[in-house]
């Protein structure tokens, strides 16, 4: 899964709400959107795109659309630590994306956006088959998001996009070579804001 395209289309959304008070557009009807709106997983594009209720309810039905357009779901479940050191990635604030092809991709926030690295899949198999919820996940739509920075440990099961805010987030707040004093405690809020739902 490649987040470059996504990636930029979450942080110039933000800049542009942040910029204008002029209100975002469906990318499938032109309608106005509210703040809070759902996202469709283009298969296609490989590019997450803001749509209005009415146009998501379309695309409720995994045969929706032939497939091209998938509903990011709204689910976030708060999970125990998870051992996520067997699969190999160096870093303390990743998530990782199972592909429906059964790929398995993580991917970390840097000062230049995200860095991306391919997860063995049987290793990803091998534990989810000691956490039941990560064999629920929905591909390319959900993510098991983790954040062990600084004494933390956070694990969640998210939708994508929250992925992509939280990396155009460190992309935002990072200063220096070492991130600055703006960046973790913006993604220590980032997580204390997080909220279950289902």
């Amino acid at each position: 899964m490649r987040v470059d395209g996504a990636l930029a289309r979450v942080i110039r959304s933000t800049a542009d709400r942040a910029a204008t008070a002029e209100a975002e557009l469906c990318e499938l009807c032109a309608a106005r959107l509210a703040a809070e709106h759902p996202h469709l997983y283009d298969t296609g594009a490989v590019e997450v795109r803001c749509v209005c209720h009415p146009c998501s309810v379309l695309f409720a039905d995994d045969g929706a659309g032939e497939g091209r357009y998938r509903l990011v779901p709204r689910r976030r479940l708060r999970l125990p630590p998870v051992d996520t050191a067997v699969l190999g990635v160096p870093v303390g604030l990743v998530f990782f994306v199972p592909g429906s092809d059964g790929t398995v991709a993580a991917q970390g926030p840097s000062p230049a956006g995200a860095m991306r690295w391919e997860v063995d899949a049987a290793a990803w198999q091998r534990l989810a088959a000691t956490v039941p919820q990560l064999a629920a996940m929905t591909p390319d739509v959900e993510a098991l998001l983790v954040n062990t920075v600084r004494g933390l440990d956070e694990h969640w099961i998210v939708p994508v996009d929250d992925c992509y805010r939280m990396i155009a987030l460190v992309r935002r707040e990072w200063r220096g070579l070492s991130g600055g004093g703006r960046v973790w405690p913006a993604v220590e809020q980032f997580f204390r804001e997080l909220t279950e739902r289902s």
